[in-house]
Parts: C-alpha cells; sequence; structure tokens
C-alpha cells in the first residue's frame, strides 16, 4: 500500500511537470495559438498540481487492476502496453475530437499526439518498474 501511494504521489508530480513542460513550451504556444481565444491568461497551479496528484492515483490504481490482464510477462512490458491504452484513451479520441471541433493545424493535433505518448510512456514505465498487484 505505501508503495502505491508513495508512486501515485510521485506520477502525480511527474504528470504536472511534464504537463508544464509540454504546454508552456515555446513550440507548444506556436502550434497551440489556435486555442488563444479561448485559453485561460492565468493557470491555477494549485488546482492542476490536486489534479495531476489524482490522475496519479487514478492511474496506479487502474494499472494495478488490469495488470494481470496486460500483455507480456514483465512489469515493463505491461507498463508500455498500458500506456498506450491509455495514450489512445485519453489523447488520440481527444485530439481527434478538437480536430474536428476547432480550427486547428494539424501540426498542432500531431504535437499533441507524440507528446501524449512520450508522457504517457514515462508514466507507464514508471508504473510497470514499481507496481504489482498484491498477491
Amino acid at each position: 500500500m505505501m508503495r502505491y501511494i508513495i508512486v501515485s504521489v510521485v506520477s502525480g508530480i511527474i504528470f504536472g511537470v511534464l504537463d508544464g513542460l509540454i504546454n508552456a513550451n515555446p513550440l507548444a504556444q506556436k502550434l497551440y495559438a489556435a486555442y488563444k481565444p479561448i485559453a485561460r491568461t492565468a493557470v491555477n497551479m494549485p488546482a492542476g498540481f490536486i489534479i495531476d496528484v489524482v490522475y496519479g492515483f487514478a492511474l496506479a490504481w487502474l494499472f494495478l487492476l488490469i495488470y494481470n490482464s496486460l500483455p507480456g510477462q514483465s512489469g515493463l512490458v505491461k507498463g508500455i502496453c498500458f500506456a498506450v491504452i491509455v495514450w489512445f484513451f485519453r489523447v488520440v479520441m481527444s485530439a481527434a475530437s478538437h480536430w474536428m471541433m476547432f480550427a486547428i493545424p494539424v501540426s498542432a493535433v500531431l504535437y499533441t499526439l507524440a507528446a501524449g505518448i512520450c508522457e504517457l510512456l514515462i508514466l507507464g514505465i514508471l508504473y510497470g518498474l514499481t507496481l504489482k498487484p498484491a498477491a
């Protein structure tokens, strides 16, 4: 249980740091300029931190819940498979919806997809190397 809590908090912090790096860098700012008219002018950092830590707990719990159903023998392979699954449901579906609903460049969609898979692979590998369900 303690390992789950520690990994969840660490993954939430990683989530927050990566989100900041992914969304606040100059390339992202240029690509996401299409969102400027509807984007917030300031980010609520405490709320964002809490949300990312909650995501860390939720993803770690979900990883443990489906651990035995994930393909692969090693935790690493299971973590990578988990990352791809979450990437599809979290990033791909959202990016496709945004592309259909908003006038955004394809380059922004591709950046979102690439950044999302990198972020989730880091988290999936963390979960795969550190978490296993109790026997």
